[in-house]
């Protein structure tokens, strides 16, 4: 591979002129000019552009056009990025089609740093204790363990999930009212077989499970959400039940204002309708006190959903409906005759690591390295782009940066381009909340996770996110 730079002077000299006169897009200029140079043999396979920086300075462009013709077309396959080598002509004789993703087309296939909301690292698994749990929970366990499974659930985790959520999440619920599932997601698949729709769902969340309902027959609405959480307040009878992050709003940030905790509660009793509160990352709180489920308001109309894919890994699948006494025949009936989805030698083992005691042990240990992430994440800012507004970091594993509007796409191809996997705000809209239903108008923004990368990473990935980031 050639090590040569291609300078401004090549790229603007005879040698490799680029037409970029006349009143058209000047992004989609640079960016035929580009393609011809690759196809003609003007720019060699391997060779290396400058800098957008530079390139736009000796062109009369905005740096931001510069960067997003470069991100464009490393994901059409013209050119390659990686982190410090910096961006040259792909090595294939025909460019590769892009592969475009409902969320975020403009990722990287490879990503140098994963900044993606919602994944820890795997590296901090707690291996030793989880494997002297296993130990013990094979040990003890008895026959009936290793024959059928019960859809319920194995009794000993029921128990164990019992006590450990009133303790720490203010949850109200006998072991009978907990089924266990394989996480979220499967959860929500069986309360939309069981209860219908359709939804309500706070405007801004995971599009994942508004498709997941809508796969399952359930629609969804928006409500808008605002610094206190969801607008709970256009509810309607219509609305069999209305899905919320009340701990944590994902992805904004913030509890559910007490009052509108209380009016959810009311709105449920009222028409019967189901609060369903996805406790996704309740136990990550850094400059707060606690705040309690809603789910302890009122047991009989509210369904709280968790899992262990936040505080243990994602591959352990294994999440928990605690819900209102009606539904547990219902909910149970729709997993089946026998357990198909979580294997019991596993849930054992959870049962043994949450009553030893290594569960909370594993949660303090992960706030606090969260905390300092997230420290880390906030001084980087203040210090490479102060004009940038961080928000909703008082608690979970991401922080929402609020952008200039106009700028969240461009931001968001810039990453990519620095090598650097992260999602913009608008990627979790309703596509249903239209101005009308907003509750604070167009916000742009980018999604930063703060888990997943190494410790030795995490820096590198910060000052990659700062130079994407919009100038002030």
């Amino acid at each position: 591979m050639t090590d040569s730079w291609v300078n401004s002077a090549e790229i603007l000299g005879s040698d490799l002129p680029l037409e970029l006169s006349g009143t058209g897009n000047r992004r989609a200029l640079l960016m035929a000019a580009l393609r011809e140079a690759v196809r003609s043999g003007r720019l060699a396979p391997g060779a290396r552009l400058p800098p957008y920086r530079s390139l736009a300075a000796d062109l009369g462009l905005a740096r931001n056009t510069v960067a997003d013709a470069y991100a464009e077309l490393v994901a059409e396959g013209w050119l390659a990025a990686r982190q410090g080598s910096g961006t040259r002509v792909a090595e294939r004789a025909v460019p590769v089609t892009p592969v475009h993703r409902p969320r975020t087309p403009e990722r990287a296939a490879r990503p140098v740093h994963d900044l993606v909301q919602g994944q820890p690292d795997p590296s901090v698994f707690p291996r030793t204790a989880w494997l002297a749990s296993v130990r013990r929970a094979l040990a003890a366990a008895p026959d009936d363990a290793f024959g059928p499974g019960d859809p319920h659930g194995r009794p000993e985790l029921r128990r164990a999930l019992a006590g450990y959520l009133a303790r720490v999440r203010g949850v109200r619920a006998a072991p009978e009212r907990i089924v266990l599932c394989s996480g979220a997601a499967h959860g929500l698949r069986l309360l939309a077989e069981v209860v219908g729709g359709p939804w309500a769902a706070e405007e801004y969340g995971l599009p994942f499970h508004r498709a997941l309902l809508a796969s399952h027959g359930v629609g969804t609405r928006p409500l808008g959400v605002d610094a206190d959480g969801a607008r709970v307040d256009g509810l309607t009878r219509h609305d069999r039940a209305v899905l919320l992050t009340p701990a944590h709003q994902f992805p904004t940030g913030g509890p559910l204002h007490p009052a509108r905790r209380a009016a959810v509660v009311d709105w449920a009793r009222a028409t019967g309708g189901l609060v369903v509160e996805d406790d996704y990352d309740g136990e990550f709180r850094y400059d707060r006190q606690p705040v309690g489920a809603v789910q302890g308001l009122d047991p009989e109309h509210v369904v709280l959903v968790g899992s262990v894919s936040k505080s243990l890994s994602p591959t352990l699948r294994i999440g928990w409906l605690v819900l209102p006494q009606r539904l547990v025949g219902p909910v149970v009936a729709a997993k089946g005759e026998r357990e198909q989805f979580s294997s019991a030698t596993e849930q054992l083992t959870l049962a043994d690591f949450v009553e030893s005691g290594a569960y909370d042990r594993q949660v303090r240990r992960m706030r606090q390295r969260h905390r300092r992430r997230r420290d880390q994440l906030v001084a980087a800012l203040e210090r490479r782009a102060p004009h940038i507004r961080v928000t909703g970091i008082a608690a979970g594993l991401h922080a929402l940066l609020e952008l200039p509007p106009g700028t969240e796409r461009s931001a968001v191809r810039a990453a990519a381009w620095q090598g650097l996997a992260v999602e913009g705000l608008g990627d979790y809209l309703h596509p249903g909340a239209g101005q009308a239903e907003r509750a604070e108008g167009p916000r742009d923004g980018l999604v930063v996770g703060y888990a997943t990368p190494a410790e030795s990473a995490y820096p590198e990935a910060l000052e990659a996110l700062c130079r994407a980031l919009p100038p002030g």
